[in-house]
């Protein structure tokens, strides 16, 4: 039984690095090229015929095993080596990084995106700084944005200074003629951006302009004690950290580990008493319930009867 399970062991791992060694060739370093096709493909076949001998010669697995890690480790000591950068040929809304300058309790934020929207893709992109006074920061706000059902939403988080809002959109920035890809996102495809912009534009872009598919808008308030409002405060200035970070250097985007929620809990982790990591933190269109259940939002309604009230789309359409 032992021997059974260290060979399925090792035929599980040979499929999947064989996978995971192909995909990373193929998409490369956001240059893709018939070199690469041809070369992925060689790397696949040899997989495959790899498998079969494997499973049908065991005399030779030994010598396979050696020979499959060589290939393997050839390949990860080169996807490795691929370096994020900042000077790409970017696509218009995220060409330009935020970066803020802090003294004492003021924080000035350079790069706030507020485009005026005619559609989707049709807009006009101004940016704006303004400085910010941590003794009027009063609150948090999530927006739960879902277009694919309910397992599945993109976070953005939303800091209320009284008199005016402050949005932040952590996403993968994409190239000029770009498309987002959850599998490439895997490959050190997307550079990681955290957008930092006007409520109007981030919100009003997934009420108003996004409609292939449309996009579903929630709005939650977070509980805002006094106690809490010191860990907002220090949970607005670590994303400042890291958005002055990414300034200076480039990281890239992962579809699991870097996210747009992902990477929220990992800035969060700065508060003690902050929560523990959750399957419903991977599956992020959860995120607000397990917020409720965990005494973040406010239980005087069931949960149901929340979310029918953070339902922001009908308040915001034209």
């Amino acid at each position: 039984m032992g021997r059974f399970v260290t060979v399925l062991s090792l035929f599980i791992w040979l499929i999947c690095s064989t996978a995971w060694a192909s995909l990373a060739i193929y998409y490369g370093d956001s240059n893709s090229s018939t070199l690469q096709l041809i070369v992925s493909g060689m790397v696949a076949f040899i997989g495959i015929i790899t498998l079969i001998i494997f499973l049908f010669v065991p005399s030779w697995r030994n010598r396979l095993l050696s020979f499959h890690s060589i290939i393997f480790l050839v390949v990860l000591l080169w996807w490795f080596n691929i370096q994020p950068s900042n000077t790409r040929d970017w696509q218009r809304d995220v060409n330009k990084l935020a970066y803020a300058d802090i003294d004492g309790e003021l924080v000035t934020v350079h790069n706030i995106r507020n485009f005026s929207y005619q559609s989707e893709f049709d807009y006009t992109p101004t940016y704006y700084q303004k400085t910010y006074d941590l003794k009027t920061l009063e609150g948090l706000d999530l927006f739960a944005v879902y277009w694919m059902g309910p397992a599945i939403a993109h976070i953005i988080m939303s800091f209320d200074f009284g008199d005016q809002q402050l949005a932040v959109s952590i996403e993968a920035r994409k190239e000029e003629g770009e498309g987002f890809s959850t599998i490439k996102g895997f490959f050190r495809q997307y550079e990681l951006i955290y957008i930092v912009a006007d409520e109007r534009d981030l919100i009003g872009l997934r009420t108003h302009y996004r409609n292939n598919p449309p996009e579903q808008v929630y709005r939650y308030r977070l509980k805002a004690t006094n106690v809490k409002k010191q860990g907002i405060k220090r949970l607005f200035m670590e994303y400042i950290k890291n958005i002055n970070a990414l300034h200076k250097a480039p990281a890239f985007y992962n579809t699991l580990l870097t996210n747009c929620t992902s990477v929220i809990w990992l800035n969060s982790r700065v508060n003690p008493g902050h929560l523990p990591f959750s399957w419903k933190i991977l599956m992020s269109g959860y995120v607000p319930e397990y917020l409720y259940e965990s005494g973040r939002l406010d239980k005087t309604l069931s949960f149901s009867k929340l979310k029918d009230k953070a339902f922001v789309n009908p308040l915001v359409e034209k």
